[in-house]
């Protein structure tokens, strides 16, 4: 039987989406200014905000996350790397083809990590459904 997601959850989803976003593009920069090249970050720190201010996982969540921060990822190369010929947005989404493969590598990295983590998979390493957890013997 499908749950609905409440109000509250869906607005922290939105709330840590857009939190993480922010914060992920601004470390890309920074990242960027030390010689490196990371656009896994902006995606992924989308799903983690998303996930992390979630109540419940949910897998359409982790879908939209994903869809958001592949357009995050696709944007942020944009502003950071936008073409010589032509720095239109409209210009970078007809032309994402001519992007550099570890480009479009990292940008797709970024979108799953946003999947993953928008989740909201919160349960702890070791602990499942099926074994409660106990203070008796070795964990």
């Amino acid at each position: 039987m499908a749950r609905r997601l409440g109000v509250a959850s869906v607005a922290g989803r939105l709330a840590g989406a857009a939190i993480g976003g922010c914060v992920g593009y601004f470390v890309f920069g920074w990242v960027l200014r030390q010689g490196f090249y990371a656009m896994i970050i902006p995606g992924a720190a989308l799903g983690f905000g998303a996930g992390k201010l979630s109540r419940e996982e949910s897998a359409i969540c982790g879908v939209i996350s994903a869809i958001l921060a592949t357009g995050l990822g696709l944007f942020t190369e944009w502003q950071f790397f936008p073409f010589v010929k032509d720095g239109r947005l409209v210009y970078f989404i007809g032309h994402i083809h001519e992007l550099r493969p570890v480009a479009l590598l990292m940008i797709a990295a970024g979108g799953y990590f946003g999947y993953h983590f928008g989740r909201g998979n919160n349960r702890r390493v070791g602990r499942s459904a099926d074994r409660p957890e106990s203070n008796i013997g070795p964990a």
